[in-house]
């Protein structure tokens, strides 16, 4: 390598002086197709390219589209790097938003459909009360009427979890290892916690009892994919020149939680985010719906990636406000 320019740079996370008089093989592991591609393009004297490129460059783990074309009068080459990432998260994007509008609207439905049956079947278990010639007959519509208060009250929370931001301004360390605590208390004795933070995180602005909501419910389904013997990674990152809803942030933090369950099952893949969908028996499918929109609304987007093995759930969320459209 003899040159990089700032776009590889930023795209690389490496800057020329770590790269330059450094060869491919030590750039990128695995980097035999890579190697393959230059030498052909060397070869041949033609422009080559290389389609879904996978591998780990310094600390990132990338999807190029490559294209290595010769340069006139030298023996060497220029290779052209193209992050197809880039163009699955504008895709991932406007699909995270239209699930959004999509949940946000059949919760809305729903706790109108369940509130009403509610309240007359609370009257209508408390007029039958007074109706009955023996006290423990009682008990039997004493169940029925807490148990439609309890449902009244699940749909409040639901409801409630939506309201508008009250921004604050705290380290994100602050949120994550508050949930780390509340998880370590629920933990089987076979499940490992661990910490992997970034220490330089500057300061975030949002709501941090929303944030602390979103979290948990992400690491609470980490914990409910192990079960009873696995692995759960805390991590922070700091993103640069990152997109969010079309526009570019300088400064995006991540807080992501990673398991090593069974991972995200392929019919559920592209529906995981709308509400009531879930893989568990007894899951109500709701907190990956609550936590997409409690993120939404702080400016920010819940992505995650899934294999056997290894599942990430990233919570993304801009330092620097407005976004940069330009």
């Amino acid at each position: 390598m003899t040159f990089l320019n700032a776009a590889a740079e930023n795209l690389l996370g490496l800057s020329e002086r770590q790269v330059i008089g450094r060869t491919i093989e030590s750039l990128a592991q695995p980097s035999a197709e890579l190697v393959k591609l230059c030498r052909r393009a060397l070869n041949t004297g033609l422009t080559i390219g290389l389609r879904e490129f996978a591998a780990r460059i310094g600390e990132r783990e990338l999807n190029l589209h490559c294209q290595a074309a010769p340069i006139d009068d030298e023996r060497g080459l220029l290779l052209e790097l193209f992050d197809t990432d880039r163009d699955s998260t504008i895709r991932r994007e406007a699909e995270i938003e239209a699930q959004r509008k999509l949940s946000r609207q059949v919760i809305r439905q729903l706790a109108h459909e369940v509130k009403n049956p509610l309240v007359g079947l609370r009257g209508a278990a408390q007029l039958l009360e007074r109706q009955l010639p023996r006290p423990e007959l009682k008990d039997y519509t004493r169940v029925i009427i807490d148990e439609a208060d309890r449902l009244a009250a699940l749909v409040d929370s639901v409801l409630s979890t939506g309201g508008a931001p009250v921004p604050d301004e705290f380290n994100l360390h602050e949120i994550t290892e508050r949930v780390a605590n509340l998880l370590a208390a629920e933990l089987p004795p076979g499940v490992e916690l661990d910490r992997d933070y970034d220490p330089s995180l500057p300061p975030l602005r949002a709501d941090r009892s929303q944030m602390i909501q979103a979290f948990l419910n992400l690491a609470r389904n980490a914990m409910q994919a192990v079960g009873a013997d696995g692995r759960i990674v805390l991590r922070t990152r700091a993103l640069h020149n990152h997109r969010i809803d079309g526009g570019q942030h300088r400064l995006v933090l991540s807080a992501e939680v990673q398991d090593d369950g069974p991972g995200v099952s392929a019919d559920l893949a592209g529906t995981i985010f709308y509400p009531l969908v879930t893989g568990r028996k007894s899951g109500t499918g709701l907190g990956l719906t609550i936590a997409q929109d409690l993120v939404s609304r702080n400016g920010g987007y819940i992505e995650y990636r899934s294999r056997p093995g290894k599942t990430v759930f990233r919570m993304r969320l801009p330092v620097d406000g407005a976004a940069n459209n330009g």
